[in-house]
């Protein structure tokens, strides 16, 4: 079954992050404790690691691009 990531929420007041890169790309195969992509806030970079396994289906949001926080970076990732 497929499980969506995301995107953390860095901090209390912080409700958006800049995905700065992704560590792993379409089709990886991701353990638990992986680096899945590096997000940057006003203070940060932060490394996100995975809390599942399985594969990395489809990357929604790419490099540079601003996400809201607690919203899905990726589609289906996990599968």
């Amino acid at each position: 079954m497929a499980e969506p990531i995301i995107m953390p929420k860095p901090g209390q007041t912080m409700e958006e992050a800049t995905l700065v890169k992704w560590h792993k790309q379409e089709g990886d195969v991701v353990k638990k404790g992986d680096v899945l992509f590096e997000i940057e806030t006003d203070k940060a970079v932060l490394e996100v690691e995975s809390f599942q396994e399985g594969s990395l289906l489809k990357i929604l949001v790419k490099e540079g691009e601003t996400v809201p926080a607690e919203t899905p970076p990726t589609e289906s990732p996990m599968k």
